[in-house]
C-alpha cells in the first residue's frame, strides 16, 4: 500500500501521471479487477468472459504482481534487499534460479542498451532520495556523489555463476524498479494464457499489454501528455504488442524552480533533463512486455541520439517529447497514431 502521507500524490498519477489512459467500453462482457501494486496503479481488464471464469484468472495475476513485488523490493525487506546486503559486505550470495535469470536478462538488456539502463545503480537512485514512497526536495551529498561516480558500479560487475552471485564491486546495489514491471507484463499473459483467457488488457501504471481484442474491436490505449491533462495521442494495439512509457513526470519533485526526475543518467549521476517523455511501442515477440518496459529507459537517456539506441535495442516504434515540448515520432508509430486535436506544431517524424 502507499505511504499515508502519499495518498494526495497517489490520486494525482492516477489522474495525470500514468503514461497510458486506457479506454475500454462495450455491452459485451468486460471484466475489470485493480490493485495497487510496484508502487502504482495496476488494471486488469478481460474480454467475453463471465465472471465466473474472469474473476479468477484476473486474481492470479494480481497474486502473482504481489509475489513478484515482495520478493524484489529494493529498499524493504526481501530475496533482493538480502542479496544487495550480501554484495555490500563483499559476500557470494546464493538466490534462487529466478532471481539468477534476472540478473542475467538484465545484464543482456543494459548492454544492448549501452548501460544507460543499469539495474545496478540502486546506490545512485537511494543518494537522490527515489527509494521512498515519497521524495523530499533535497539534492545529494556532492562528496557522495562524487564518490559514486568515481566507482560507477553497475549490474556489468555482478558474476552469475548457477545460483551463486559475486561481485566486483561492493557498491553494487540492484533495483529492479524499471524491469520488473516489463517481467510482470508477459508472466500476467502467461497466466491469462494457461487460464483460457485470450482477450484481456493488462495495465500496470501505464506499461501495458494487449491480448486478443475487446469484443470484436482493437484495445486501444492513450499516450498520456507529460505537460497537460489527457492524452496527446491514441493508437490501437495488436494481439500480443506492448507499449511502456517512461516520462519526467512520474516520480520527481523540484528544487529552486528546477525539477529531478528519478529517471538517472549512470554516466553522470545526475537527472534527465532533455527529454520530458518517451513511449515505445514493441511488436509481438517473446517477452515483449519485458522490453517494452526496459527500452524507454535507454532511450529517455539518449535524449537527441534516441534512434540509434533504438534500433540497437530492436524496437522501431517510439514518440519522444523533449524538454521544450516538441515531438519527434518514428514513422512506423506515426502511421499508427491518432493526434487528440491537431498534430502538435513541429511535429519531427524519423526513420
Amino acid at each position: 500500500m502507499p505511504h499515508p502521507c502519499c495518498t494526495a500524490c497517489f490520486r494525482l498519477i492516477l489522474l495525470l501521471a500514468v503514461g497510458l489512459l486506457l479506454t475500454a467500453c462495450g455491452k459485451a462482457p468486460l471484466h475489470q479487477q485493480e490493485s495497487y501494486v510496484f508502487g502504482t496503479r495496476v488494471e486488469i481488464l478481460i474480454a467475453g468472459l463471465d465472471e465466473a471464469r474472469a474473476r479468477p484468472a484476473a486474481a492470479a495475476v494480481l497474486r502473482e504482481f504481489d509475489r513478484l513485488h515482495r520478493t524484489y523490493h529494493a529498499w524493504q525487506p526481501s530475496e533482493l534487499s538480502e542479496l544487495n546486503a550480501a554484495i555490500a559486505a563483499g559476500r557470494p550470495h546464493a538466490v534462487t534460479p529466478e532471481l539468477a535469470a534476472f540478473i542475467a536478462d538484465a545484464q543482456r538488456l543494459s548492454a544492448s542498451g549501452d548501460g544507460r539502463f543499469d539495474p545496478g545503480v540502486g546506490g545512485l537512485i537511494r543518494l537522490w532520495g527515489f527509494q521512498s514512497d515519497e521524495f523530499k526536495p533535497v539534492l545529494p551529498d556532492p562528496e557522495a556523489l562524487a564518490a559514486w561516480r568515481n566507482a560507477h558500479p553497475g549490474i556489468a560487475d555482478l558474476r552469475v555463476d548457477g545460483v551463486e552471485v559475486s561481485s566486483r564491486s561492493t557498491q553494487v546495489a540492484l533495483d529492479f524498479g524499471g524491469y520488473l514491471k516489463g517481467v510482470a507484463l508477459d508472466r500476467a499473459a502467461g497466466i491469462l494464457h494457461s487460464q483460457g483467457v485470450r482477450n484481456a488488457l493488462i495495465n500496470i501504471g501505464g506499461n501495458v499489454m494487449a491480448l486478443g481484442d475487446k469484443n470484436g474491436e482493437h484495445w486501444k490505449v492513450g499516450i498520456q501528455h507529460p505537460r497537460r491533462p489527457g492524452p496527446l495521442a491514441t493508437v490501437e494495439l495488436d494481439d500480443g504488442e506492448a507499449i511502456g512509457t517512461s516520462g519526467d513526470y512520474q516520480r520527481f519533485f523540484e528544487l529552486g524552480g528546477k525539477r529531478y526526475c528519478h529517471l538517472l543518467d549512470p554516466r553522470s549521476s545526475e537527472p534527465v533533463t532533455h527529454t520530458q517523455a518517451v513511449t515505445v511501442l514493441v511488436s509481438p515477440r517473446p517477452a515483449a512486455g519485458t522490453l517494452s518496459d526496459v527500452a524507454s529507459k535507454p532511450l529517455f537517456i539518449a535524449g537527441p541520439e534516441w534512434p540509434a539506441a533504438a534500433r540497437k535495442m530492436g524496437v522501431d516504434q517510439v514518440l519522444r517529447i523533449d524538454s521544450g515540448g516538441r515531438v519527434q515520432v518514428s514513422g512506423k508509430l506515426k502511421a499508427r497514431l491518432e493526434f487528440v486535436g491537431q498534430a502538435p506544431e513541429g511535429l519531427e517524424i524519423l526513420p
